[in-house]
């Protein structure tokens, strides 16, 4: 997180993608999947990462990655969106939206509760 916030994001990938490579559970997997994901070149890559990020948080099914769930539609939303697959876009921003009550109050929750109100304005 160091490197992506100095700037330094071909570093930040690198180690996102060794946290990928070191996961030892689907939780550790969802997480590195999530930021690697952040870290694409292409909108197929990062629908990619971000749908096996939700793959493993699916597998989880417990309260660690209850408020994640919104995030991780969010960015599949945008995904989709940036690919030109404006329903399935919608239709995760919706789920996102859905299983917002699952975020616990602040900054976090402000970004994402911003980014699904502004993916379902673009998609409308």
């Amino acid at each position: 997180m160091k490197a992506e916030s100095e700037g330094q994001m071909e570093e930040a990938r690198l180690l996102f993608l060794q946290a990928w490579d070191q996961s030892k559970d689907d939780y550790e997997a969802c997480i590195s999947a999530h930021y690697v994901a952040r870290h694409q070149q292409t909108p197929e890559e990062t629908l990619q990462w971000n749908q096996l990020s939700l793959e493993k948080a699916k597998a989880i099914n417990d309260e660690r990655v209850q408020g994640f769930y919104p995030s991780l539609y969010l960015n599949l939303g945008k995904a989709h969106e940036e690919l030109g697959d404006l329903k399935q876009a919608r239709t995760c921003y919706e789920l996102a939206a859905a299983c917002f009550t699952d975020v616990s109050s602040g900054r976090y929750r402000d970004v994402v509760q911003d980014g699904i109100q502004r993916g379902l304005q673009r998609v409308s």
